[in-house]
């Protein structure tokens, strides 16, 4: 009879994402297949989530994971399905075409929202993270009504003045903030979202993200002021390289796409 005896299971980033296996001595080694490159990636960022909560002495299901798809092949983003279920989509018509395959799952746009494409977003999306302007906001106010629901959405704010980047300035939103709250008899304006200057040093985006959650609470005050019911509770910022300093700022949701794929072709 042959024994086999396991004496080495272990899994390495550094390897690629293998198996190194020693069976009586003989090193093998075996691919992880996707779904387990996946769920090790997952866990790696829910935990890391999980820390920066846990410094920030905020619970950790404070903030959710919007799971970016951008450039995932649909095989990948199946494999995820099976573990997670709110998914970031940059275009709308692959928004539509992906809530469409996988109607279950919760489906946030997160990326650039032009007015012709409105109806699409509003029947695909469940959150709409990037209106960036009044006249897109009064659009999708407009177009809501269509369909006899309020759509969530996220005003996009551009903290870092940077003219490659659209969205409102915050002196601008503070401007129109009259205009912002008329649109919420239509529209479920739950909160702010911003995008970090590019860096490869996460404390970079600390002044923007904190920039952000300021205006949150200067913009709170105002609601209060005029006794509106927006409460804004939500602040999507924070991604893959940086997510853990937005937690640290206020985040709730944190779009990461880069490492949940890490190790796949």
């Amino acid at each position: 009879m042959v024994r086999f005896r396991w004496a080495l299971v272990r899994v390495t980033a550094q390897q690629g994402h293998q198996k190194d296996r020693r069976i009586d001595g003989q090193q093998q080694v075996f691919e992880l297949s996707t779904q387990e490159t996946i769920a090790q990636n997952l866990a790696a960022v829910r935990q890391d989530i999980a820390r920066a909560c846990d410094r920030a002495n905020r619970a950790a299901d404070a903030v959710r994971l919007v799971a970016v798809t951008k450039y995932a092949k649909w095989e990948w983003v199946q494999a995820l399905a099976a573990l997670h279920q709110t998914f970031g989509e940059s275009r709308p018509q692959q928004l539509a075409e992906r809530q469409a395959l996988m109607p279950t799952a919760e489906w946030h746009l997160i990326g650039q929202l032009q007015r012709n494409k409105v109806r699409l977003a509003i029947q695909s999306a469940a959150m709409i993270h990037s209106v960036d302007s009044l006249k897109l906001l009064q659009r999708i106010a407009l177009i809501a009504g269509e369909f006899g629901g309020r759509p969530q959405i996220l005003l996009q704010v551009n903290v870092s003045a940077e003219e490659s980047k659209s969205g409102f300035t915050p002196d601008d939103l503070l401007e129109s903030w009259a205009d912002v709250i008329v649109c919420h008899e239509a529209v479920e304006i739950a909160g702010l979202m911003t995008m970090a200057p590019a860096s490869d040093d996460p404390e970079n985006a600390r002044p923007g993200f904190r920039v952000l959650a300021n205006l949150r609470d200067e913009l709170r005050s105002h609601n209060a002021a005029v006794n509106t019911s927006i409460s804004l509770p939500e602040l999507s910022m924070g991604m893959s390289g940086d997510f853990a300093v937005a937690i640290a700022e206020g985040a709730t949701l944190v779009r990461v796409g880069r490492r949940l794929y890490q190790g796949l072709g």
